[in-house]
């Protein structure tokens, strides 16, 4: 396999603010970030995902630390500081999963959905805002449609624009890469941690070797 791997200098995270949505600095226009994502943590027979930029440097991951009934999935930065963590909603119907900043337990960030009408097969799920708090989602709805079993989906908003996209990685002399190994392509002005918790999110869902929660 071709090299995937992230460069020694990548632990210390320090290019984590170009992945925030935030202005840049000397006033340049933000750029699409185009992050490789690998299906393998980076602990030892570990469950998770190992993320990297196009310069080969670790900026997201996913480890199984223990076994045992921990029903959440963190997403951390290089350094292991927890950005995002997602829990399965209790007492719902279908997939429905809780966005949390950090390692918060109230207040989540966003509300996600498995798509269930077959009248419109082209969509998977939708995430929407929860900063309404128990009034109620507001704010951004975001639509994910496509196959995440072909690694072929696009995230939109609420007014189609184009926000994220997964996309098999380009064979490298010659040598193809599996599902495994995919891109995730993350627009200007949209946080690439949110793009992250989603194709987490898309993996408890249709993924095939199954939820990272399993055995956890």
């Amino acid at each position: 396999m071709a090299r995937i791997h992230p460069n020694a200098s990548s632990a210390e995270g320090s290019l984590m603010s170009e992945f925030s949505g935030g202005c840049c600095c000397g006033g340049e226009a933000p750029e699409t970030v185009v992050l490789t994502v690998w299906r393998k943590s980076l602990l030892f027979n570990g469950n998770g995902f190992t993320v990297f930029d196009a310069k080969g440097n670790l900026v997201f991951r996913v480890d199984n630390y223990t076994s045992g009934s921990k029903r959440e999935i963190i997403l951390m930065d290089a350094a292991g500081k927890p950005l995002l963590t997602i829990r399965r909603k209790r007492l719902s119907l279908g997939d429905h999963w809780l966005i949390y900043d950090g390692e918060e337990a109230a207040n989540p960030r966003f509300s996600a959905r498995k798509h269930v009408n077959l009248l419109h097969s082209k969509a998977l799920a939708h995430v929407t805002s929860c900063r309404g708090g128990a009034k109620g989602c507001v704010a951004a709805h975001y639509e994910i449609e496509g196959s995440y079993s072909q690694r072929c989906c696009v995230v939109y908003d609420e007014e189609r624009q184009r926000l994220a996209e997964i996309r098999r990685k380009e064979a490298v002399g010659g040598v193809a890469f599996g599902v495994d190994v995919f891109r995730l392509i993350v627009e200007p002005g949209f946080d690439a941690s949110v793009a992250m918790a989603i194709v987490i999110l898309l993996e408890q869902m249709f993924g095939s070797r199954g939820s990272l929660l399993k055995g956890w």
